[in-house]
């Protein structure tokens, strides 16, 4: 019996597509086929597989105007924000750039008698189960990076924004992607784990909540599978007292509020030097009062609705409960005319007169309410940003580059910020620490974690 499941728009509410979960004889047949494929995958060289690999990229960027609406009526991007397809092209650019030069022989100590070689092989069959919330560009590490290097890969997009599997796989075969290479495909939570206890998949990479990277992680128990889980964040940010306030401003909304603050690495809490404490709220409220919500297809704000009715929900009730104990919103409540299919929408919102006790500052809120306390030393400032169980990115805003960078060496996270906070640099590795994850993805770093070495020791002479 099929399985369906339905993708509610969080824009209206309105049923927007249904789609049907795999059944396990066709999850059988995929498997199977992703092992034929892989033998003749990675015998082919790195120029005919990226040739290959960026016919993909350029048929998916052929469908980028309906893409990008789909992504706008399955997630709640505003439309002229959705077109993800120049990025995943650009950052699978970076990508094979570095991959040329990472495959390249390393140049090992010989002598008379012994030759040393080392080849990268593949891993060989990639399960990439992708998140919701950047479900395009995401598969520049989740497709493109693991096939570039000679692996297979199976695809699980977020039930969410599933249509995007639908692209993905027509623009495998419109690229000619060998049969088995590519496919995606709808799993239950269930199948996918089952599929990971089965001791066939390879590789798991993982984009999503820690809770679910848990549930990923413990179904591999046993099977020696190797993990690539980019989780949730906390990320902090801390202005010195000699930050720039006023020319900051619009880099610390978009931090704060891009995306809706659905993104991992979005600036979660904030912490502000005492000395510039009323000067820093002043000019937030000011830059604040700029940003629009609405409807993301019939308006251009700078975010719309948050994914679902549920996710709302819950971003309102830890406002609510910080509010009760003792928090106090920043921007007067109300002010923001949200679309009449208001469910799903949550107006922004930071809130002074938090502290550490409350779950606001220390959950992943994943939405657009952001709390701020002040400090009286870098010291206590580096103390707060380390007292959280995540690590994905943190931030200090500060003139003082060397002082800030000091003090970044002693945060506990996996990618830190001077005077920048929600970026992704591809160039640089890209992941967390504590429960923000294990692995990297981008960069030669990340490179590593699709290849395992293969030593070879050659005798030449044996008098």
């Amino acid at each position: 019996m099929d399985s369906n499941f339905d993708i509610i728009s969080p824009v209206d509410g309105r049923l927007y597509a249904t789609r049907t979960y795999a059944r396990p004889s066709e999850i059988s047949a995929i498997l199977s086929r992703a092992k034929q494929a892989r033998l003749e995958w990675r015998r082919l060289s790195f120029d005919e597989r990226e040739k290959l690999v960026f016919a993909f990229l350029n048929a998916v960027e052929a469908r980028a105007e309906p893409l990008a609406l789909q992504v706008a009526w399955q997630m709640g991007r505003p439309l002229w924000k959705a077109d993800e397809t120049k990025r995943l092209k650009e950052w699978s650019e970076l990508t094979a750039k570095a991959a040329r030069k990472f495959l390249q022989p390393l140049d090992l100590v010989q002598d008379e008698t012994v030759r040393r070689e080392i080849d990268l092989d593949p891993l060989g069959i990639c399960l990439s189960i992708s998140a919701w919330n950047y479900p395009v560009v995401m598969a520049a590490s989740l497709v493109s990076a693991p096939l570039l290097l000679g692996n297979v890969v199976i695809y699980k997009p977020s039930p969410q924004t599933a249509l995007v599997g639908d692209v993905f796989n027509e623009a495998a075969t419109a690229a000619g992607l060998p049969a088995g290479v590519f496919q995606s495909l709808n799993m239950t939570h269930t199948d996918a784990e089952s599929m990971i206890g089965s001791g066939d998949i390879d590789l798991v990479q993982f984009v999503g909540s820690t809770r679910g990277g848990q549930a990923v992680y413990d179904a591999g128990r046993g099977t020696f599978t190797r993990f690539g889980l980019e989780l949730g964040g906390k990320d902090p940010a801390y202005f010195r007292s000699d930050a720039q306030i006023e020319s900051i401003m619009d880099d610390v909304i978009e931090g704060c509020f891009g995306n809706a603050g659905q993104s991992c690495c979005s600036v979660e809490r904030i912490y502000v030097h005492r000395s510039i404490y009323d000067r820093f709220l002043e000019a937030l409220v000011a830059e604040a009062s700029k940003v629009g919500v609405g409807h993301p297809i019939e308006e251009r704000p700078m975010f719309g609705p948050l994914v679902s009715t549920a996710a709302a929900r819950r971003v309102k009730s830890l406002t609510e409960q910080a509010v009760r104990a003792g928090a106090k919103p920043l921007l007067p409540v109300g002010r923001s005319p949200l679309p009449a299919a208001d469910n799903a929408y949550v107006e922004h919102q930071f809130l002074t007169n938090a502290d550490h006790s409350m779950d606001i500052y220390r959950d992943e809120v994943f939405g657009p309410v952001v709390p701020i306390i002040a400090v009286d030393s870098d010291e206590q400032a580096v103390g707060l940003m380390n007292d959280s169980d995540y690590g994905l990115t943190a931030s200090i805003w500060s003139q003082d580059i060397d002082t800030a960078l000091a003090l970044g060496r002693r945060v506990e996270s996996g990618t830190f910020y001077v005077n920048q906070g929600d970026f992704a640099d591809r160039i640089l590795p890209w992941g967390g620490v504590k429960k923000s994850g294990i692995g990297r993805s981008y960069g030669i770093k990340g490179l590593e974690e699709l290849v395992q070495a293969r030593s070879y020791h050659i005798r030449t002479r044996l008098d």
